[in-house]
């Protein structure tokens, strides 16, 4: 396969770099110019007043101790929990026995 031009000429000429003893067209012989100054390095906030020599913490009251709660009945609760588990499981059946009537009805729908 040939990729070279049809007029004979040499294709990678337009691409070539340009001589070096003719001057560079597009001003790359300028000088650079001058670096930019480097920002003054960072010194932190300035220093705060002193404080007066008669400046004392704020003083805190001090709280008193905490109040004992009362006693739980432990067997109130036992029951308590005991009452909700077994509404827990009732609501669970009754859904799941909706959701089992509702799957029935749809697959003898789906059947018949």
């Amino acid at each position: 396969m040939n990729v070279s031009a049809s007029t004979g000429s040499d294709d990678d000429a337009y691409w070539q770099r340009p001589d070096a003893e003719a001057g560079d067209p597009f001003g790359a012989e300028r000088p650079a110019p001058a670096p930019e100054p480097k920002p003054p390095a960072y010194e932190g906030p300035p220093r705060p007043a002193p404080a007066s020599p008669h400046w004392r913490p704020p003083v805190v009251s001090e709280p008193p101790p905490p109040r004992s709660m009362p006693a739980q009945d432990m067997e109130a609760l036992d029951d308590a929990e005991g009452a909700a588990r077994t509404m827990t499981y009732g609501v669970g059946l009754v859904a799941g026995a909706i959701a089992l009537i509702v799957m029935f009805l749809l697959c003898a729908r789906t059947l018949f």
